[in-house]
């Protein structure tokens, strides 16, 4: 009897001390190669500066390549729940993938924090939804400061052109809404693919129309192929881009026709341009000191900067979820699903972020800004 009490005794010492020190297992999935690899590759750089210990937990990244694919991003996530068990999922890239890649999230009932765009990733919240969270400045809030931009510049007329997927549609569908607000028309609405290598019967529809202004809604270095046809066709309107091509790749591919590009930005572009008091700075600056130390002078991304916050929000919560159960259980899982809902105050490249069960994106105006392509370099403006 003594000696089973003592077996029991030393299983259940063994099981308390595998628990304390059980790793927290990050999955990420993004599009490091394909038509979005230039969102990809610096997501992918990033996760390599997220820290190895987390409130006394060693916590391990498993990074995976979706190729800028769907099915791909779906395989991923299944590999990553089942054989690596992780506690977390960190990704896609893109809107197309995230969106496919919340059955198996829900399913598994593993919270996921997506690098995609688009509210509708996360809106309207249902039983499904409730498990994605993300980081990326919803469409709304960057379709408006077009829009302001626009009203304040005497654009009276739009031609939009944008993605053929979720992420078109998505843009032309707030859009639609800011355009209105404003008073502003929008009279033509054409659409291109990722992959697409001309666009020209979609540009003389634009051009037919003669709108006062362009609006681009794609992401990554294809958005710059309707731009550069519309530079080749004598198009002299102002020509907007979504927050979707705040990166070097855009401005190296793009060159000359997209010099004088407005577009809405998260603040970490153009850091070392805001005054002192912007409330966001500091944090950018951080990411980006990180980052350049890493990669080389020159080199941060917008894109990069989302996954840097998805790493700040789990910073922020495993400390909580780690008091209501440990790595590896279902427990766990629901209690950081929980603890990444109440999260507040936390600073990241892009903004200020303050999640809530009806807000799982949690930024507010601090998080976006309007910058202008000037002798190929980003440029804050007031």
């Amino acid at each position: 009897m003594k000696l089973k009490n003592l077996v029991l005794l030393g299983a259940a010492l063994f099981g308390t001390t595998a628990a304390v020190w059980a790793d927290v297992n990050v999955g990420v999935t993004v599009s490091s190669t394909g038509p979005a690899a230039s969102l990809g590759i610096p997501e992918r750089n990033t996760i390599s500066l997220m820290p190895k210990t987390i409130g006394g937990q060693k916590v391990n990244y498993i990074v995976l390549d979706d190729a800028s694919d769907t099915t791909g991003a779906v395989t991923n996530t299944r590999k990553l729940i089942t054989e690596h068990k992780v506690d977390v999922v960190i990704g896609s890239s893109t809107t197309p993938n995230s969106l496919a890649m919340i059955d198996v999230v829900a399913e598994a009932q593993t919270p996921m924090i997506t690098l995609g765009a688009s509210a509708s990733i996360i809106e309207p919240q249902d039983a499904k939804k409730r498990w994605v969270f993300k980081v990326p400045q919803n469409d709304i809030m960057m379709a408006l400061a077009i829009a302001e931009h626009m009203a304040g510049n005497g654009v009276k007329t739009v031609g939009f052109i944008g993605f053929a997927d979720a992420y078109g549609e998505g843009w032309y569908r707030e859009t639609v809404k800011a355009l209105e607000i404003k008073k502003i028309q929008l009279i033509a609405n054409e659409r291109f693919s990722r992959t697409d290598t001309a666009v020209t019967g979609q540009v003389l529809k634009l051009m037919g129309a003669k709108p006062d202004a362009v609006l681009i809604a794609g992401s990554g270095t294809p958005s710059a192929l309707p731009q550069k046809a519309l530079k080749e066709r004598g198009y002299t309107g102002k020509i907007y881009q979504t927050h979707g091509v705040a990166n070097n790749d855009f401005l190296r591919v793009g060159g000359k026709d997209v010099e004088g590009t407005l577009l809405p930005a998260g603040p970490v572009l153009v850091a070392d341009q805001l005054p002192a008091s912007n409330p966001v700075r500091k944090s950018a600056l951080e990411y980006i000191a990180a980052y350049e130390a890493a990669n080389g002078k020159g080199s941060t991304s917008t894109f990069g900067g989302h996954s840097w916050d998805a790493g700040k929000l789990l910073q922020a919560a495993i400390p909580v979820a780690l008091k209501k159960g440990q790595p590896g259980t279902p427990q766990f899982r629901t209690a950081l699903r929980d603890a990444l809902e109440g999260v507040k105050e936390v600073a990241g490249a892009h903004g200020i972020f303050n999640m809530s069960p009806q807000d799982h994106l949690g930024l507010d105006q601090r998080g976006r800004v309007m910058v202008k392509i000037e002798n190929g370099a980003w440029k804050y403006q007031p």
